[in-house]
């Protein structure tokens, strides 16, 4: 099957809405405590010796900032960034023209990292180890290899499936840093901060009706802003309220939980088809119309951190507090 799939449309990165948007610091970044204080000692520490910065893998679902992040490091250490991704990394040829060009000290950002073929890896391995790039001249008989030396560079790795990342390569990351998913009162502060960016007239109130909606994730919460915008510009509304956002919010089918058309529907699916489960992950993709791949990665996660969902051996399950929260009543015979 492709690996390609369709994020949720609330999910995908809107260059053009997003980049303003962003912090520019790592004491600007909000949420991700831990994160932010480790990679402020690397940063430091290599100034110190000035060095070039070690290589960074940053992992966790879509939207949580990995590409924010990677950004900021590379500002932080004054460098360059060259940004590309895994699927479009093809060839050494591919590689060998970006590694090449590199300057002493640019970040290499490489997104969905482990998406990178495995003959690539190998041929990324002797690069951020030692900086040389192994390349074969000619074919067959008269074939050679030659050392290409690099300038000293920064690999950022970031991936949103880090057990599918081979295990040479993640023990090649100085950094291993997990993103995890934002409170809502961190998520406030980020919707401040954008409203004051776009200039909108929001109550307190409306900024938390949002935050409690955005699944936990700043990009998902700076699309509903923008959304919430959109809604009361064309409603002639000066100045957004709570009930201004909420009647914004339920247009698009997100409850108070943060959960939309999709989320009640995989749930609703496994309670009415199923009795609540067990069903299979592929079952349940086929049910929905959507790619197996993109429940495993978008929705699932937010559905189990919730406690609206489970995976067992058997398959998916949903909870009490499923039917609870979508008002069904339990049939005898389910697994709770």
């Amino acid at each position: 099957m492709d690996e390609r799939y369709v994020e949720s449309s609330l999910a995908v990165e809107d260059i053009t809405f997003e980049v303003p948007l962003r912090p520019q610091k790592l004491n600007d970044f909000v949420g991700q405590e831990e994160v932010c204080s480790r990679l402020n000692i690397l940063v430091n520490a290599a100034k110190k010796r000035q060095e070039p910065l070690g290589h960074c893998l940053l992992s966790g679902p879509p939207g949580l900032g990995k590409t924010t992040l990677a950004n900021i490091l590379a500002k932080a250490m004054e460098s360059s960034i060259v940004i590309t991704s895994g699927p479009l990394l093809e060839r050494p040829a591919d590689l060998a023209g970006i590694l090449t060009n590199l300057q002493k000290g640019d970040v290499l950002f490489i997104d969905e990292i482990h998406r990178l073929p495995r003959t690539l890896e190998e041929y990324l391995y002797p690069a951020i180890e030692d900086f040389v790039l192994d390349v074969m001249i000619d074919s067959g008989p008269h074939a050679r290899s030659v050392q290409v030396k690099l300038q000293p560079f920064t690999l950022i790795g970031a991936t949103t499936r880090s057990g599918l990342l081979s295990a040479p390569m993640r023990s090649r990351f100085a950094m291993n840093c997990r993103l995890d998913y934002y409170k809502a009162n961190d998520l406030q502060t980020i919707l401040a901060r954008s409203s004051s960016i776009l200039r909108m007239q929001i109550e307190s109130e409306a900024v938390k009706e949002i935050a409690h909606r955005a699944r936990g994730t700043p990009r998902v919460a700076n699309n509903l802003l923008r959304w919430v915008r959109d809604y009361a510009q064309s409603h002639e509304k000066a100045n957004v309220d709570r009930m201004t956002a909420v009647r914004a919010l339920e247009m698009l089918a997100i409850d108070e939980k943060g959960l939309d058309e999709i989320d009640k529907k995989i749930l609703s699916i496994i309670i009415d088809h199923y009795n609540g489960g067990p069903v299979g992950l592929g079952t349940l993709a086929v049910a929905i119309g959507e790619v197996s791949q993109t429940l495993e990665e978008v929705y699932e996660p937010f559905l189990i951190l919730q406690g609206f969902l489970k995976r067992t051996p058997r398959g998916r399950v949903v909870t009490p507090l499923a039917y609870q929260h979508l008002k069904k009543k339990m049939q005898k015979n389910t697994l709770f």
